[in-house]
């Protein structure tokens, strides 16, 4: 952590400059983005290239798993259905390349440890669990998890899940696998602690991804961006009303952290509100906490959850 406090000093500057001063400084830092196509490897290979594709890419093949295993993907037709569709879907990886540029020339911004990953693409038989992976500078994405939301594919996957299973929750989606790397783990069980994490989160996908809308940040449409906006106060009244803030309740999570259809208030409203609306009031609260703070950043990735709200002097809109 003392490693990351101190790149942040020579970034602080940040605060008194336009935005449009912090874009070009972040314009100019160098970035050379290779993405490693091993979706395309694996499913143009012959049985005869396995040796090969095993020597190149030891990664996707664990040691404890036979050849038979790999032969039988090769030749199984399901498998070479969905290489195709992802394919059709991703023929070139020149658009990813450039929005990871761009992604990873803020983060180094405002995180000069930063090191540029190698990006290997794959697919995963629609692990939509985990859809990016981060290990050892080591960047995998799923494509087959981002096919489109209507896809045929996926019809078969909850709808709140499959929402978000589409070529632009992309690079949001590495920007929160970034910032949870970054971020110092959760200093307590409340729910208040929870929100505060997810609300960092946000905030963090705020300085890198500005020119991304805020549904997209947080994954949701544009119509529950604005349940969440207009509804505000209300949501805050009911969670201070009820006592939720410095609960333990492990229910709260699955209630309003998690994802999920909807927020469970118990209420009439539940079926227009977007999941997660807990991360959603977090970030209000964390937006709070850098506006009245001098946008401290060091302060924003130091202070607990609770210091945090409090300096945040947060009250909902109006």
């Amino acid at each position: 952590m003392k490693k990351i406090l101190f790149g942040f000093l020579v970034v602080f500057a940040f605060a008194c400059a336009s935005k449009s001063d912090v874009e070009k400084e972040i314009e100019k830092i160098p970035m050379d983005v290779e993405i490693i196509r091993f979706d395309k490897e694996f499913g143009k290979a012959k049985v005869s290239d396995l040796s090969e594709i095993k020597r190149r890419f030891p990664e996707f093949f664990p040691k404890q798993y036979h050849d038979s295993i790999w032969v039988q993907k090769m030749q199984d037709t399901l498998q070479q259905q969905l290489f195709e569709e992802v394919l059709k879907k991703f023929p070139s990886e020149e658009n990813l390349e450039h929005n990871l540029e761009k992604l990873f020339q803020h983060i180094e911004y405002y995180f000069p440890q930063f090191k540029t990953p190698l990006v290997i693409t794959t697919t995963s038989d629609v692990d939509y669990r985990d859809k990016i992976i981060l290990a050892n500078n080591l960047l995998i994405i799923k494509l087959d998890t981002y096919l489109g939301s209507d896809h045929f594919f996926y019809q078969e996957i909850a709808k709140y899940v499959v929402k978000d299973m589409k070529e632009s929750q992309i690079i949001p989606d590495i920007a929160s696998v970034y910032a949870q790397k970054y971020l110092p783990k959760i200093q307590s069980r409340t729910f208040l602690a929870q929100m505060i994490y997810y609300g960092r989160v946000l905030y963090l996908k705020d300085l890198w991804l500005p020119e991304t809308p805020d549904s997209e940040k947080i994954g949701y449409s544009e119509d529950q961006i604005i349940w969440a906006e207009d509804n505000e106060t209300e949501i805050w009244r009911n969670f201070v009303e009820n006592e939720f803030l410095f609960s333990t309740n492990p229910k709260l999570s699955s209630r309003f952290i998690n994802p999920a259809p909807f927020s469970k208030f118990y209420l009439e409203i539940d079926n227009q509100s977007p999941g997660m609306i807990g991360r959603y009031m977090g970030w209000q609260i964390v937006k709070s906490f850098m506006k009245n703070n001098n946008n401290n950043l060091e302060q924003l990735l130091t202070l607990s959850e609770e210091e945090i709200f409090n300096k945040s002097k947060y009250k909902p809109k109006k």
